[in-house]
């Protein structure tokens, strides 16, 4: 059987705010380079630029809802897609 195709994608965290309720990042994969906020007490994830956030939004919003507490501003984080691009 051959390998299920995978893309390794670098999650940095530029802020964390309580208060505001909301983490901003930065995401990036293959040839491709978002930037999110994520607003933890609405469940609101928005991702730019448009141009292929289909092929990580669900990934990138199922890692924060398991990762929230946990991340850090300034660290990068890695997250495994189970698809190629």
């Amino acid at each position: 059987m051959p390998p299920k195709p995978e893309t390794i994608a670098i999650v940095s965290i530029k802020e964390y705010s309580f208060p505001k309720k909301q983490i901003k990042g930065i995401v990036e994969a293959s040839q491709f380079r978002w930037t999110f906020t994520w607003c933890f007490n609405k469940g609101l994830l928005l991702v730019n630029p448009p141009l292929g956030r289909a092929l990580i939004e669900n990934a990138l919003l199922r890692f924060l809802l398991k990762k929230d507490y946990k991340l850090e501003a300034g660290n990068e984080y890695k997250l495994t897609i189970s698809a190629k691009f």
